[in-house]
């Protein structure tokens, strides 16, 4: 699902591999398919897998004859994406699963990235996308545009039409390097049966502990901050308990969420360490971004509002904890968390796990509901563990 190409060649809609030694090359099912919305069960699985008609792997006498005398360059580093508008309207799915595995496979090709972000690969000319229009890409909550016109204010960005100009045309182009992303070809892939994320499969490939920060330090830049801001062990902690009391759905009890803020306030008074209780929906996007820059401890129920962990600093400290009504559990933020290297703990009530010991995914009834159960004190009695834990290392 995520496969790196120099000299990746498309005409007339096809996409072709040219080779003169296919054998060693993976099966074509693993790197395209047909681009059509994933749904579950056998016969749809198949009905995703690609024919001739969209990829083939050709050898170098085929490719001169049905080239000629040579293809259109497309140059520069091309993200090609071939996917439907399914999972790409979802600040979530783009940025923690489609720009994570983007980047996480990209940065590959240099494991010397520093704490700083500084790498010596090329920004990405364009993202292209086949499967959708110019209108299909945004989320709701207008953070998709935020996170790629941060990380590369450059790049420009080419839809189905402009993929539909290319098939009229009638002539061959080849990409000068290119990074094919296809989400149904990853779910074949050994780490997405075992995390149920898509980005999971790219983390089979060599990298480094700061592959991340190119992308985490342009975004908190744009928003305003120093790049630094959020790192070390010996600043004063910020805890942002993430809060989804007035969504409507996927809530804690009433009071169980009262509790909490009151266990929270009472590390506030006790050691200083800054509180903040917020609902994302209320802040601006880059107030969403600086306040996860600076945040240590961050907090809340299962949901779309966490996937701000992706702007944390981490550290030996860094920490997101989860709430799920007791039974469920999905890997979602958990595998972020630590595919960023830091640290998550899910919470059953007063009920705390972390890996290696997470339970199996499971969307249990009340899972979604308003009726999710927390034990503040117990969270809170973590937080101070976490924190205070860290403290007396670098005493």
């Amino acid at each position: 699902g995520w496969t790196l190409f120099d000299k990746l060649y498309i005409y007339k809609g096809i996409v072709y591999v040219v080779s003169d030694h296919p054998e060693t090359l993976p099966d074509v099912s693993t790197m395209y398919s047909k681009g059509i919305e994933i749904k579950e069960g056998k016969e749809a699985e198949d009905s995703r897998l690609p024919t001739s008609d969209d990829i083939q792997i050709i050898s170098t006498k085929q490719a001169k004859t049905l080239f000629g005398t040579g293809a259109q360059i497309i140059d520069g580093v091309t993200f090609f994406i071939n996917d439907p508008q399914q999972y790409i309207t979802h600040y979530y799915h783009w940025s923690a699963e489609l720009w994570f595995g983007l980047w996480r496979t990209y940065s590959s090709l240099d494991r010397h990235i520093t704490i700083n972000g500084t790498t010596s690969l090329p920004p990405p000319r364009r993202l292209m996308f086949n499967r959708i229009d110019a209108q299909h890409w945004r989320d709701y909550a207008s953070m998709n545009q935020w996170v790629i016109r941060a990380s590369f204010p450059s790049l420009t960005m080419e839809f189905v039409d402009d993929w539909r100009d290319h098939i009229d045309l009638d002539v061959p182009f080849v990409f000068e390097r290119v990074l094919l992303a296809d989400r149904s070809s990853s779910m074949i892939s050994y780490n997405y049966q075992r995390y149920q994320r898509s980005a999971a499969a790219a983390f089979g490939l060599p990298g480094n502990a700061y592959w991340w920060m190119p992308i985490r330090n342009n975004v908190v830049k744009a928003a305003g901050l120093d790049a630094d801001v959020g790192g070390g062990t010996t600043g004063n902690p910020v805890i942002t308990y993430i809060s989804r009391q007035e969504w409507g759905r996927r809530m804690l009890i009433p009071e169980h969420h009262e509790r909490l803020v009151a266990e929270l306030f009472k590390l506030r008074d006790e050691f200083g360490w800054e509180v903040n209780v917020v609902s994302m929906d209320k802040l601006s996007r880059k107030e969403q971004i600086q306040l996860a820059a600076r945040t240590t401890v961050m907090m809340g129920v299962h949901g779309n509002g966490l996937t701000a962990l992706l702007w944390m600093n981490p550290t030996p400290r860094s920490t997101v904890i989860e709430f799920f009504f007791p039974g469920g559990f999905a890997h979602d933020y958990e595998y972020t968390t630590r595919a960023l290297g830091m640290t998550h703990y899910g919470f059953w009530n007063s009920e705390s796990f972390t890996s290696p010991g997470v339970p199996l995914p499971a969307y249990v009834e009340g899972f979604q509901g308003n009726a999710i159960p927390i034990d503040g004190e117990a969270v809170a009695r973590l937080v101070r563990d976490r924190l205070s834990l860290t403290m007396e290392d670098d005493d």
